[in-house]
């Protein structure tokens, strides 16, 4: 399959080129947020009456098809659709035809690149927390050495030592908290040069918390 861009090109990209513009490779992580973009941008379509009731769904169950491919591992990724957005709004095309088409509507790749930026790191936020207080009840009652000013100090559990380090990142949880009020806002907008006011909402219920 040609790119999704390369309909104007009589030749088709060289290979070492291809490979090297490709980040599918490592973004391919970020398929469960791109789908779960696409899938509100698909009910925000339908609210605004710019696609069918029955494309909607469609659509989604286009896009959950796929999710589950991939996360079964039976989906085949490649650098002919570089990256996760391409890749995910071809397979989309590839089942559906031109009713796939559709879901790029009102929406460009760099609205898809913060959407599912904001949607990973909200949940990467969230793991982090639970890592260090899982990590700190896990060895709860494990003793080690503590440690003052580079010397040997009075004994301490494993959880204790933990359980600093999560106080003391405590500070940054407070950032992260804020940041993660900021994953929650809708980047989607019809082009780079303004903002509308689009509904965030995908129909069914809250999905981000606001716009820009």
């Amino acid at each position: 399959m040609a790119n999704l861009w390369s309909g104007r090109f009589e030749k088709g990209m060289d290979e070492i080129v291809e490979k090297f513009n490709a980040s599918i490779d490592f973004d391919k992580r970020l398929y469960s947020c791109d789908i779960e973009g696409s899938i509100a941008h698909a009910k925000m379509l339908a609210a605004q009456k710019i696609i069918k009731a029955k494309e909607r769904n469609a659509i989604i169950r286009g896009l959950k098809k796929i999710k589950k491919e991939m996360e079964s591992g039976d989906f085949e990724f490649s650098t002919k659709n570089e990256d996760i957005h391409m890749t995910v709004e071809a397979a989309l095309i590839e089942e559906l035809g031109e009713t796939g088409k559709k879901l790029h509507t009102a929406r460009s790749r760099n609205d898809q690149v913060q959407v599912d930026m904001k949607l990973y790191t909200r949940e990467e936020l969230v793991f982090l927390e639970h890592v260090l207080l899982d990590k700190a009840n896990e060895y709860a009652d494990e003793i080690t050495i503590g440690f003052t000013h580079a010397q040997h100090a009075q004994p301490i559990t494993i959880g204790f030592h933990m359980m600093a380090y999560f106080q003391m990142f405590r500070r940054d949880i407070e950032r992260l908290d804020d940041c993660y009020e900021r994953m929650d806002l809708c980047a989607h907008a019809p082009s780079g040069y303004y903002d509308a006011d689009r509904p965030q909402k995908d129909g069914g219920g809250s999905w981000l918390q606001g716009t820009y």
